[in-house]
């Protein structure tokens, strides 16, 4: 039975009012926990993490198991990711003791302003902008993959291409979940979009689980990348079908070129690295805002006695949620991709400042508002606005070398843009720029231009311990939502010692410095009068991670499945 309905302990996740997610729940279902000695993969597809496994058994390093394992979920799980979107990576080498990070965020076309989604001289609603070509961004997935291969992969590049083509080639299975999410979806562009509709509602209605669903386009193009590299994305007929998609869209047509696709390159990033209690933890740097805010919880929980509560605890969930506060009141502010606006990361995990913060916190009642602080290095920003939403992938691996990948993958909303090309879905991940880009007279930090990467919340994480050695591979999809997902199953690993399922199985509590958002179906969606005497406003909603974790035992490793996707870990 899940932990969550052993335990009267539960934690929520949060919405903006009156919108809903959609890429929506899809109920629940318990997961195997896997204990290996070697090497263990875990993915939020059954195809995707057999792909992965199947390249370790080979010999395969976490890199070459992490890119067999991505091309497989662009097939299967094509709602949340794929190779017309983008990522982030990072890689530990356990002979070199080295973090390294990539990051394959997608980049705005060089014809991008900051009024980019301007039309008619009115800034187009958010739930416009997201479908059609002026919301896709250059994919980043080949070029980052391509890169962590050159760097860290042992098999040869097309040997990890396999399992895909042979998939698509021969046809998978339609999931329920897949089944669902195309039933329950709103996006005009499935039906707008003849290549989308043809694909995914044949005869107008959503693929039928159990249909065996093929997909030739997508291997032909696989085989081509398998033997060219990445230019057979890059260059020539792929890339001239992406420009064409976008910029004949028929709704917002876009305005990308051969050079905006070309020149495409993924960035290898240093990594950034806090303490938390005896424990180091390490994630992505701008343009993730994720990890950054992630520490920034850590920095500021840090400075309460956890272990004296439990984690269900109401007193626990106020100072989850004031630290949450905190860390999104400057994440709206300061962090954008740094090359166009600097970022003030040491200032943001300063220990002194997060102190600062942390006294900031009424120890029993919400406060009314919290803005951002002034950390070292900051700018006069506005404040920044960018609906993102529970979509997206994730998956954590470790080889039998000890190498550990963590990596969170997206094409931002659920089916992307709409635009289907070749077999794949091409990304919406222009409306992760704030749409608005001035308010009260500045500037938004996060505002649309040529050539930047938007502003992401995907947090892939690597917790080390007091030794140095890998012990916590983590991250999760959902939006904004990602950085209280994370933040609560590392918390829940280390400081109330739960394995990672139980951590996978927390009910969540979100706070995006809005509203109190309590999950639907748990026990504590039930005391949401007790918070709304704390002064919370508070909202009971559905939740839909994808916590995919990876944790060392005293023997080996053991995985955490996010109960709510339909994910699977496989092991040895």
């Amino acid at each position: 039975m899940a932990l969550w309905r052993i335990l009267l302990l539960c934690l929520p996740c949060v919405a903006f009012a009156a919108q809903t997610d959609p890429e929506a729940a899809t109920g629940l279902s318990q997961k195997k926990v896997v204990h290996a000695k070697q090497l263990l993969v875990v993915s939020a597809n059954p195809y995707a993490t057999a792909a992965g496994y199947q390249i370790l058994k080979q010999g395969g390093s976490a890199v070459d198991a992490a890119i067999a394992t991505q091309l497989v979920l662009g097939l299967v799980e094509p709602q949340s990711s794929g190779i017309g979107g983008g990522l982030f990576l990072l890689h530990y080498n356990k002979a070199s003791r080295k973090l390294t990070s990539i990051d394959g965020r997608e980049t705005a076309p060089q014809a991008a302003t900051p009024d980019w989604f301007v039309e008619n001289g009115k800034l187009l609603p958010w739930n416009q902008a997201f479908v059609g070509g002026k919301a896709v961004g250059t994919p980043g997935v080949i070029r980052a993959l391509w890169l962590a291969h050159q760097k860290q992969g042992k098999l040869a590049w097309a040997e990890l291409f396999k399992p895909a083509i042979r998939l698509a080639s021969q046809g998978f299975t339609v999931s329920p979940r897949l089944n669902a999410l195309l039933a329950q979806s709103n996006h005009p562009g499935l039906r707008q979009f003849p290549p989308a509709a043809q694909y995914f509602l044949p005869a107008g209605k959503a693929l039928e689980v159990g249909f065996v669903r093929k997909n030739p386009d997508y291997a032909a193009l696989l085989t081509k990348i398998a033997n060219r590299g990445p230019d057979a994305f890059y260059q020539g007929e792929n890339a001239q079908a992406i420009v064409d998609a976008v910029n004949r869209a028929s709704l917002h047509p876009g305005n990308m070129t051969l050079a905006d696709i070309s020149n495409y390159q993924a960035i290898e990033r240093e990594p950034v690295c806090v303490a938390y209690r005896v424990y180091e933890v390490c994630g992505m740097a701008p343009p993730s805002s994720g990890s950054i805010a992630v520490m920034q919880m850590l920095g500021i929980l840090q400075h309460f006695d956890l272990k004296k509560l439990t984690v269900g605890a109401d007193q626990f969930i106020h100072l989850f949620s004031q630290a949450s506060r905190l860390a999104f009141a400057d994440r709206e502010r300061y962090v954008a991709d740094p090359a166009f606006s600097p970022v003030p990361v040491a200032g943001l995990l300063n220990r002194d400042y997060l102190a600062a913060r942390a006294k900031l916190i009424d120890p029993q009642l919400d406060q009314s508002t919290f803005t951002a602080g002034t950390p070292e290095g900051a700018q006069p920003l506005a404040d920044s606005t960018a609906p993102e939403y529970a979509n997206t992938s994730h998956l954590s691996v470790i080889d039998s070398q000890g190498n550990a990948v963590s990596m969170t993958t997206s094409i931002e909303n659920a089916f992307g843009s709409g635009l289907f090309v070749n077999g794949y879905l091409l990304n919406n991940q222009l409306t992760d720029f704030s749409i608005d880009a001035r308010k009260d007279g500045k500037w938004v930090a996060n505002r649309v231009e040529a050539g930047k990467r938007p502003r992401s919340s995907m947090a892939p994480m690597i917790v080390f311990n007091a030794q140095g050695e890998p012990i916590i591979i983590a991250g999760s999809p959902g939006g904004s939502r990602i950085i209280d997902y994370v933040a609560l199953s590392l918390v829940g690993m280390l400081d109330f010692n739960l394995t990672a399922q139980q951590a996978a199985e927390l009910p969540h509590v979100t706070h995006r410095n809005d509203v109190l958002a309590l999950e639907k179906g748990t026990p504590l969606a039930a005391r949401a009068g007790e918070f709304k005497e704390r002064g919370y406003e508070v909202q009971v909603v559905e939740l839909n991670s994808g916590l995919h974790l990876i944790q060392r035992t005293a023997t080996g490793w053991q995985s955490g499945v996010d109960p709510r996707r339909e994910g699977a870990a496989m092991g040895q």
